[in-house]
């Protein structure tokens, strides 16, 4: 905005008293200060106010006005509330430094000069913004963007203060401006903004976290060209992408807030063709899954895989080891929601390590989805390709150990770990009607053993599948053990077992706080040691000998016999 524009606004009540030919100086923001060097605080092109507490006498005037010339200010604005007459001294050294002087009435609050500039400044800035949103827009698709989204959040922060991120639907950080977003506070946005699109309210959404409020904008391309809209909100509930402004946006004009719809158009046209490049590893997924399934041969599931290798880890050699992850959607009333997409989508989410920011970080994950199944080939180093990468990072004789180190370690997939930094937010898109399983086979080293290694990941998620909870994964390792079984007992087997066996135990704890359960627990962990678990539970040998006793006398069962150290074993891992 102009200086002219204030003496326009009757409601200010400014009165010009020098400075006539400067008016169409620029206004960039408005400062209030009664400091006599304020120079600290002024950046250029602020209009200041200020109350003339500064003045003691005629001499301070001049010193005063030369430094908000020589910090570039647009104008100033002096009170009459504490002098009446703005003093003739002030006037002469503004027209001496060439500074436009308002006088401001004593009626009018500075607070309303100040909420008007703002007010003007900000629709501008915005209506500046809202071109280059434009037109970036318009570039974005018609061909390569040149900077992608940060391009527009950049400008969001610098030209309206705003600080915003693009979020998966994990709450990863796609693209920010400034200072990265913290991992768990990605993670809790994304819940909040899936947890308030299950209940089918219209974004933005408001979310507090930690003391400091954000808005949640949905991301989906409603332009030409778009996908259509989901039928039901559970089919991209899971997969679509968020934009995170630092701000409440409740109560923001309706151009700002067509301002930032236009940003998350902008964006879904980057997310679309993030989606488009993820084409051919999904095709060749694809193929090799229905190879796998058809029970070809493996030599011509290895040429299939000798194509997918360099796709899929450029650079790495073209015999990696594979791993198998199956991932599935159900929901309890599902309908005609086709879950296989939904799942697919969410794998390539998880699959992504969430350490690594950007739209690109997926680029070597292969989805393939059938039936109401998604299925992952993800390609895993081998480890002399591990320890060839060590030894040409400069690891001589002084780390003769890391190679060694590196081909001991196991550089697969863990089922617990897959899930560790997105349980929180996928529960809340989840809700009440929808569960996540997921199962991970062992690392195979060749074609011969991907179909042995993708009926073990959909086994490991039939595990997974028996579990209680919204989110739950297991993995190869638990197929042979007795985890595999407990799952599958049925539930009034399973009470009437523990309840033989634990009840007695459990109502004596609570009659006489014995903490016989805990005894046992010990007992069985120390592997019926007793100087080590009494060493563990901090009693004396005869003490721990007692409970023991109490223990085998409540139930009837021989604690030194294998067979009933099993069932108690069992029965405590069943409760």
């Amino acid at each position: 905005m102009r200086l002219r524009a204030l003496l326009e606004t009757d409601a200010l009540g400014l009165r010009l008293l020098g400075g006539e030919d400067e008016l169409d100086r620029a206004v960039r923001g408005v400062m209030t200060t009664d400091l006599r060097d304020p120079s600290r605080y002024l950046s250029g092109g602020e209009l200041v106010l200020t109350g003339l507490a500064w003045r003691r006498g005629a001499a301070d005037s001049e010193p005063f006005v030369r430094i908000l010339a020589g910090a570039g200010v647009a104008g100033l604005a002096a009170g009459e509330a504490e002098l009446g007459d703005i003093p003739a001294d002030l006037v002469e050294a503004c027209a001496q430094h060439r500074l436009p002087l308002f006088a401001v009435h004593e009626t009018v609050a500075f607070a309303t000069i100040t909420e008007y500039v703002v007010r003007q400044v900000s629709g501008e800035r915005a209506g500046d913004l809202a071109a280059v949103v434009d037109r970036h827009r318009r570039l974005m698709t018609s061909g390569p963007a040149g900077g992608g989204p940060e391009v527009v959040l950049d400008l969001l922060t610098s030209d309206l203060d705003l600080r915003a991120w693009v979020l998966s639907p994990t709450g990863r950080q796609i693209a920010g401006a400034g200072a990265p977003l913290p991992g768990p506070l990605g993670a809790a946005l994304a819940g909040h903004h899936l947890a308030a699109t299950r209940t089918g309210r219209r974004g933005p959404h408001r979310a507090a976290v930690a003391g400091t409020t954000y808005s949640l904008f949905p991301i989906r391309n409603t332009g030409r060209g778009a996908v259509p809209a989901a039928r039901d909100v559970r089919e991209s509930v899971l997969s679509d992408w968020l934009l995170a402004v630092e701000a409440d946006a409740s109560d923001w004009a309706a151009a700002r807030l067509d301002l930032l719809q236009g940003v998350t158009q902008l964006i879904a046209v980057e997310r679309d063709r993030r989606d488009a490049a993820r084409t051919v590893r999904r095709r060749l997924a694809q193929e090799v899954l229905e190879l796998v399934q058809a029970g070809a041969a493996p030599a011509e599931i290895a040429a299939r895989l000798r194509v997918a290798a360099p796709v899929l880890l450029p650079g790495l050699g073209m015999s990696p080891q594979w791993q198998v992850v199956v991932a599935r959607v159900d929901w309890s009333a599902a309908g005609d929601i086709a879950s296989g997409p939904v799942a697919q989508a969410l794998l390539e989410e998880i699959l992504v390590d969430p350490a690594v920011s950007g739209p690109d970080s997926a680029d070597r994950i292969a989805v393939a989805h059938t039936g109401e199944e998604a299925i992952a080939l993800v390609p895993l180093p081998t480890p002399t390709t591990v320890a060839a990468d060590a030894a040409d990072a400069g690891e001589g004789a002084a780390d003769d150990a890391a190679p060694a180190d590196a081909l001991d370690a196991d550089p697969g997939l863990h089922a617990d770990a897959l899930l560790a930094s997105v349980r929180e937010p996928l529960s809340a898109g989840l809700a009440e009607d929808g569960r996540l399983t997921l199962g991970v086979s062992a690392a195979v080293h060749s074609a011969e053993g991907l179909r042995g290694a993708l009926e073990e990941a959909r086994h490991a998620r039939r595990v997974a599948a028996a579990r209680p909870g919204r989110v739950c994964a297991a993995g190869h390792h638990e197929l042979a053990s007795h985890v595999l079984l407990l799952p599958f007992v049925p539930d009034d087997v399973r009470r009437a077992f523990t309840a033989r066996l634990l009840d007695p135990l459990r109502d004596y704890d609570r009659r006489h706080r014995a903490e016989l359960i805990e005894t046992l627990e010990a007992f069985l962990d120390c592997d019926g040691s007793w100087t080590r678990c009494a060493a563990r539970l901090h009693l004396h040998v005869n003490t721990l000998r007692y409970r023991v006793g109490r223990i085998e006398q409540l139930t009837g069962r021989d604690l030194s016999r294998l067979e009933d150290k099993l069932d108690f074993f069992l029965a405590l891992r069943m409760s």
